[in-house]
């Protein structure tokens, strides 16, 4: 469903796509030296994959993030929640029903919530048959499993911490994970991190443990609203059904924590027309199931 690129090819795709966000430290002579994100400097959007190349592969798994590489992407999005013993694993439904056979092996469980199993009894899913006989036998991946496949692949992350009210402390967690993983060095905070949420509590709880790093906020808040969350986001990432023009260029107007002007990218943009259309109003980042298909309508 896609054509695989030459290493020439996709070495010139990294290049073209590849994000210098910026991750200033605390202090302001640091986010003075932040880069300036390459979607700013070239004037066109960022091309991330949503859950992987999910238009391709069974979304949040790894197979997923390995074929958005080879497709040439370097950035990926994916979803964090939380196991009944406490491991992260990635994925999107707070349920384990749509993207796993858990109703078949464990019938008497429902609503099958990701809070009410155990990691070992998750890893045992097949997380990929429900996408195709193809996949079958892929396995939900803990949040240590996918970063060290990203960081095998050379691919960069945006990180999405779900459901927060159902994982008190998820945020904490969260960051003692990427921690241990190598993920809050200088160059990965600098370049190859972003974290967001649709709590707003949760994107402050992150930037008050670290404020290096660049973090978003899924919504849409009213203009009157956004020099607040000016004070803790550096992204502004809404829906593609709520974008006009007129917004992006005012959130573009205010800058961040980190003295960079605040940042746009919308989800979930999967159809060639609408990745034009966005990109005309100017975002800085479109998050799509279908990269490809952005990527050639940019193009």
């Amino acid at each position: 469903m896609y054509a695989r690129p030459s290493a020439a090819t996709a070495a010139t795709v990294l290049g073209v796509t590849a994000l210098l966000v910026p991750g200033a430290a605390a202090g302001a002579a640091e986010a003075s030296r932040a880069a300036v994100p390459a979607a700013v400097r070239h004037g066109e959007p960022l091309v991330i994959a949503h859950r992987g190349a999910s238009a391709y592969a069974p979304e949040n798994t790894l197979a997923a993030i390995d074929l958005a590489g080879d497709m040439g992407f370097a950035w990926v999005e994916n979803d964090v929640q939380r196991t009944k013993d406490g491991e992260l694993v990635v994925v999107h439904d707070e349920s384990l029903a749509r993207t796993t056979d858990v109703e078949q092996r464990f019938p008497g469980r429902a609503p099958w919530k990701i809070k009410d199993f155990t990691a070992a009894e998750i890893a045992t899913l097949d997380a990929g048959s429900w996408f195709g006989p193809k996949w079958a036998g892929a396995r939900v991946p803990t949040l240590k499993q996918y970063l060290n496949r990203v960081e095998d692949n050379g691919q960069k992350l945006l990180l999405e911490i779900k459901n927060p009210r159902s994982y008190p402390g998820i945020e904490q967690d969260t960051l003692r994970v990427l921690g241990a993983e190598g993920w809050l060095d200088r160059c990965h905070v600098r370049h190859k991190l972003v974290i967001q949420s649709f709590g707003a509590e949760t994107v402050k709880v992150v930037h008050r443990q670290r404020p290096d790093i660049v973090t978003g906020f899924l919504g849409t808040p009213a203009v009157a609203d956004l020099p607040s969350y000016a004070a803790f986001t550096d992204q502004i990432n809404p829906t593609y059904t709520t974008l006009t023009a007129a917004y992006v260029a005012a959130v573009h107007r205010l800058k961040g924590p980190h003295g960079k002007p605040l940042q746009v990218s919308t989800w979930t943009v999967n159809d060639a027309a609408g990745a034009v259309r966005v990109a005309g109003f100017g975002v800085d980042g479109i998050i799509t199931n279908n990269p490809d298909v952005v990527r050639e309508a940019l193009d």
